[in-house]
């Protein structure tokens, strides 16, 4: 089993200066970044448009050996997962909330030889997420609603789940990493990393930190 006591900073491209992408990418894994989070949004299962399997391509030629943590806001990511495996994804996350064979498409994901998380938006029970829970590597709780940077962290609607899903994994031996995105910062990181998460998705807390490597080395040590 991983060890889930090591905390994993992931900042999110989508807070990035775009323009200055290499530069970006490089800076944040300069500054102590374990994993490169890319948020594609496709204007229907969240109200915002980001980019798609072209722009992780293109990550993935600047940052070879970085690990690329692809999370898909869409409405059907079963008909798109192909493009991001073939893009050079190490990991792609798929929401439980759109209809949509979840299981199934977790499953193609894994026969890639990638890993595959589950994501919750913060107001969808754990529940929904526990029969997946043997199959999915990563299981991301949004603690904002999905689609903009910069919100407040959800405490009250997410931190319960975020334990009981500690609870779950522990007591059935499962291996997967719990991962938390959303108005991050060294006191929220605390708070969630109290409650059991380990992978702490950053975007604004970092590109936009006067110092990334300080913040960084907060959200790790918080």
């Amino acid at each position: 089993m991983s060890d889930f006591n090591q905390r994993i900073v992931a900042p999110s491209l989508l807070a990035a200066d775009w323009s200055r992408l290499g530069e970006e990418c490089h800076r944040a894994i300069a500054a102590g970044g374990d994993w490169l989070h890319l948020d594609i949004m496709d204007g229907h299962f969240v109200d915002n448009i980001s980019f798609g399997p072209n722009f992780v391509k293109h990550v993935r030629n600047i940052v070879a050996d970085a690990y690329l943590d692809t999370h898909l806001m869409i409405e059907r990511p079963d008909q798109y997962i192909r493009d991001f495996i073939e893009a050079g994804s190490s990991n792609i996350t798929i929401h439980i909330e759109p209809e949509y064979d979840v299981g199934g498409t977790i499953a193609k994901i894994k026969e890639s030889e990638i890993s595959a998380g589950l994501a919750l938006n913060p107001v969808t029970p754990l529940e929904l997420a526990e029969p997946f829970l043997e199959q999915i590597d990563i299981l991301l709780i949004m603690t904002v609603v999905p689609g903009f940077g910069g919100q407040k962290f959800m405490k009250e609607e997410t931190m319960p789940k975020v334990a009981q899903a500690k609870k779950i994994r522990d007591n059935n031996n499962l291996n997967f990493h719990i991962e938390v995105d959303g108005g991050i910062t060294p006191e929220t990181a605390s708070i969630a990393a109290d409650h059991g998460a380990n992978v702490l998705v950053a975007g604004t807390g970092t590109f936009k930190a006067e110092d990334m490597a300080t913040s960084i080395k907060e959200l790790r040590e918080s």
